[in-house]
């Protein structure tokens, strides 16, 4: 499913027009993603939660080359499920 596909859904179970639910998901996602920018986590009872993990530094390879390369430490975005999600999958 892409996003334009749970935008109509979101739409016709919301009762809503398609613009409505495309700026209603638009918002949802940004506010997610800016929290995650200042390190917040954002936790969905039932569904999951939004968090920064952090990736150490390591030595990776250079396919090309076959010498080693340092990859720097990130932080990177991450999703824990919750029951419920959990439950409707299995």
């Amino acid at each position: 499913m892409n996003k334009s596909e749970l935008t109509e859904l979101v739409a016709q179970r919301a009762g809503v027009s398609k613009a409505v639910a495309s700026r209603t998901l638009d918002a949802a996602l940004a506010t997610v993603m800016e929290a995650l920018g200042s390190g917040d986590t954002v936790t969905l009872v039932g569904f999951g939660s939004f968090y920064v993990g952090e990736r150490a530094a390591r030595t990776g390879r250079n396919p090309r080359t076959g010498k080693d390369i340092r990859i720097k430490a990130a932080k990177v975005p991450k999703f824990r499920a919750g029951k419920g999600l959990k439950d409707a999958v299995n």
